[in-house]
């Protein structure tokens, strides 16, 4: 489960009730269960916490999350999750072209929008990613990334029960991202088909990560601090588009 959540953020209001549910015992768990780390690093000194809140994590993983998956990518064909991918990946368009306007990339924001009505309208509600195939880049921003591009730091790092990887920074981005998740947003979607997506978006999400989750399983001495370092570079980069400056709170250029 670090390894799903290192490499994208779920937003909280999007998930289905039972799902809260588990987020709320997952935390409980964890401050009961709160274990000690006699000489924590600089950027995680929360360690004990992190450490208990990502064992549960990957009990989830192991005994739901990757099961359904597993079962999701066997049961389907490729073209109908490559459908599913992109119907979703169009659906947080708008999102990424709110966060791009914010940190004042306006090509970005134009290609953005762009490539929303492009594959909104010729690729069949987004289900066809025709943008790709002209050249119109898919970008990845939130609103973590915002507020990293105007100099807030990332502060520490911070396991989010469910959620998995984040820091404090990005945990109150996950605020707004939640704003600006359709699904969540849409007040025409009764609760059932809210529910019905977030569990198709999850599931064909981590179905997506199932080889990359078999290799950190096998290779990694401790998933622990391997899910953080990659977690941590891989939203530094994020944050200052791969031109990292010398000093990790250093802000971006803009």
């Amino acid at each position: 489960m670090g390894m799903t959540l290192a490499t994208t953020k779920i937003q909280i209001g999007s998930m289905p009730r039972t799902l809260r549910m588990a987020l709320v015992v997952a935390g409980f768990s964890a401050l009961t269960g709160c274990a000690t780390v006699s000489s924590p690093q600089p950027h995680d000194p929360w360690e004990g916490l992190n450490r208990v809140t990502f064992g549960f994590n990957d009990a989830l993983d192991t005994v739901l999350l990757k099961p359904a998956a597993t079962v999701y990518k066997a049961v389907t064909p490729s073209f109908f999750r490559t459908a599913v991918g992109n119907f979703f990946s169009n659906l947080a368009e708008p999102w990424v072209a709110v966060n791009t306007a914010l940190q004042l990339k306006g090509q970005a924001t134009v290609e953005t929008v762009l490539r929303f009505a492009v594959n909104t309208t010729l690729g069949f509600g987004g289900l066809l990613d025709l943008a790709t195939e002209v050249g119109i880049e898919r970008r990845n921003e939130d609103f973590g990334q915002t507020l990293g591009f105007w100099g807030a730091g990332p502060g520490p790092y911070l396991v989010l029960p469910f959620f998995g990887s984040s820091t404090v920074r990005d945990g109150v981005g996950l605020s707004l991202d939640f704003q600006g998740d359709p699904v969540n947003r849409e007040p025409n979607l009764v609760t059932t088909t809210k529910d019905t997506l977030s569990i198709l978006r999850l599931i064909d999400f981590r179905a997506s990560l199932l080889s990359a989750g078999n290799l950190l399983d096998e290779a990694a001495l401790d998933k622990y601090s391997f899910t953080r370092d990659v977690y941590l570079q891989r939203r530094r980069s994020l944050v200052f588009d791969g031109n990292e400056p010398p000093e990790a709170e250093e802000a971006p250029t803009k």
